[in-house]
Order: C-alpha cells, then structure tokens, then sequence
C-alpha cells in the first residue's frame, strides 16, 4: 500500500480538525467546517489553500527557453522576468500532459508550477528532452504554497494591487515569500510560495490575518463555477486544446510539440467541444455521466452560488451553441440542462 506524502502544512490540518482524504499521492484536506462554507468565505472576503502538493519544475541555462519553446503551447516571447504565463505541455496528438503556469525568474530561468498527478510525468517528459545549456530539475521538496484567494484577499494580506500573472519578492510578517498574482477560484489573490521549513509560520501569520483555512473541495467547486478546467477530468492526453476551449494558451504560428495536429483541429473546426452547462431540473452531474445529444460530463456539482447543479462536458459541435438544449443522464433519469457561457458564475457589480 502507497504511503501517502504530507505538506509542510499536515500537522496544522490536524490541529484544525481538517477531513484528510488521498489525493495525488497525497493526504490533504477536503474541508475543514465544510465546502459550501469555505467557497461562499473565498467568494465574500478570504480563504486560504495549502497547495504545497503541486509539482515545482525549474528550467535553467542558456538555452532555457529555447528549450521551452519547443516544448510548451504558449509564446514565451511575450513575457519576460517578472511575469508568468498559463501554457500547456503537450504530446504528439496535441494531447495535454499537464497545463501549468511558467514563471520568468531571470532570462536563463524558468520555474514551471505543475499539477500534483503530473509532477513526475512532466519532469520525465522535459528531462528526457533536454538539450545542450539547458538542464531540469525537481524543487517540489524545497517549496510551500499557499493560495489566498477572494476579494478581500490583498488588503489582509497588506499587499497592493498588481497585474493578474505577475510576480514579484515580497514578506508577509516577517516570512519571506514570492507573491504570484495567480490562483483558481476566479478571485483575486495572489500564491504565495516560500521555503518549506517556514510554510507552517506563512500559514499561521495569514490564518491570523482573517483568512480562512479551505480545503480541497472549496477548490473544486469555485473553480468550477468559473470554468477553469481540472487535468484528469475536463483535460487529459487524449484531449487537445482546441477542443477543450484552451487555444488562447497555444501560440499555433510557432513550433512546438503537437501543434500540427492543433493546426489541424482548428482548420477543421473540433468534432466536440468542452462546454459548460447548467441543470434546468433539480439533479447534480457528476463526471462520467452520458449526454444523450452525444458527450459526457467530465465534472460536475452543486453551486454555493447559484444554488444549481453545474458542469463541464464535452458535446458534439452542432449541440455547442449557447442555449442548445441538453439531457443528462443523472443515474437513469434523464434531467434537462442548457449550455451557457463561462464563466458560470459572476458576481455582480453594485450599481
């Protein structure tokens, strides 16, 4: 039997009364009070995620980014140190071994954040492929991370506004961090990553701020409701970007691995589309669960928001249209749905 790793984090999840489930290969926790709490306290003020699982990738020397280049979807051209991007690692079909966020350290340094699944696979796939002045290596031991997400997240964290996928060095309370203007809840906030040995200090000066300790379930569902897509159910290897809704993330006039096929797919139009729908009849989707109009759900929940049954799933094309009708079926029981547009949820704007 698999021992299951722990974050830096495991022993504060315990004292907090934490549910601890497996996920990755990891013991982390899947709430702590309970989910529809923890995603209404992101989505009102401030909640904070242990996501010390996620894999830490650095990419270093002179032909670093040629490197990266032929190897990641996105352009990075387009940024420099300071900045990060959202891009994929893909396969020879186009397939998606992991969609992750590269950071600019320096212009002979890359650090790529990748899934927790994904670490080992994405690192034996750059490693494999290295070249002459450029050299990959595994740091996911030496880091903490923690997502403070919400609207209320900057000002208790003390921290000023700055744009969405940048980076810069900063503390909080005394801990030196490395503040990414990143997350996946759809809020603002930053992922604040730090040296491992002082992650359980980070997580208490933050806690202390306000912030509330979510779990993994929170996660699922406020990104969810936003539409960012979860490798292992709405993305895989056998899926492309073109179909997943992801081309935005994929610079098709540069070479890299599978962007022929991606070229293709897109000259061609995608036979299937990754799409996101709401129930018209009281019913929660689940992944794995049959579209009659042809498709399946690939996640599915209850919103905290809405109050509704949500999901993502791939349909075929002449059912993609917004508004097209949909049958799920729910456990044998066929239940009305409707495609809508991303992101699912979106808070309104006072008047």
């Amino acid at each position: 039997m698999q021992t299951l790793l722990r974050t830096p984090l495991h022993d504060r999840h315990v004292a907090l009364g934490a549910r601890l489930v497996p996920f990755a290969g990891w013991e982390m926790p899947v709430q702590y009070e309970g989910v529809i709490a923890e995603h209404r306290a992101v989505r009102s003020d401030c909640g904070v995620f242990d996501v010390s699982h996620m894999g830490e990738l650095e990419v270093e020397g002179p032909r670093a980014k040629e490197l990266l280049q032929g190897l990641l979807s996105n352009d990075l051209e387009r940024i420099g140190p300071g900045r990060a991007q959202y891009t994929l690692l893909t396969n020879e079909r186009g397939g998606i071994i992991d969609d992750l966020i590269v950071y600019a350290l320096e212009p002979t340094r890359y650090l790529l954040v990748v899934n927790a699944s994904n670490r080992e696979p994405a690192y034996a796939w750059l490693k494999e492929r290295e070249i002459r002045g450029s050299e990959v290596s595994d740091r996911s031991s030496e880091y903490g991370l923690l997502a403070v997400q919400g609207p209320g997240a900057l000002e208790r964290l003390g921290l000023p506004p700055a744009d969405a996928f940048t980076w810069s060095m900063g503390e909080i309370d005394g801990v030196e961090v490395m503040v990414n203007r990143t997350g996946y809840t759809g809020e603002e906030g930053c992922e604040l990553m730090t040296m491992a040995e002082d992650a359980a200090a980070l997580w208490d000066r933050v806690l202390a701020r306000g912030a509330r300790p979510c779990g993994l379930g929170a996660r699922d569902t406020l990104r969810l409701e936003v539409c960012y897509p979860l490798h292992g159910n709405d993305i895989t290897p056998e899926t492309d970007a073109i179909s997943a809704g992801l081309g935005f993330a994929c610079a098709l006039d540069k070479e890299f691995t599978g962007v022929e096929e991606l070229r293709r797919t897109k000259a061609e139009g995608p036979a299937r589309k990754l799409l996101p729908f709401v129930m018209e009849e009281q019913a929660i989707p689940r992944q794995g669960m049959a579209i009659a109009e042809g498709g399946e759900v690939t996640s599915g929940s209850l919103s905290p928001m809405l109050d509704v049954g949500i999901g993502l799933g791939y349909v075929v094309a002449e059912h993609a249209a917004r508004g097209s009708a949909l049958t799920i079926d729910v456990r044998g029981r066929p239940r009305r749905a409707r495609v809508v547009s991303k992101p699912i949820y979106k808070r309104e704007e006072p008047a």
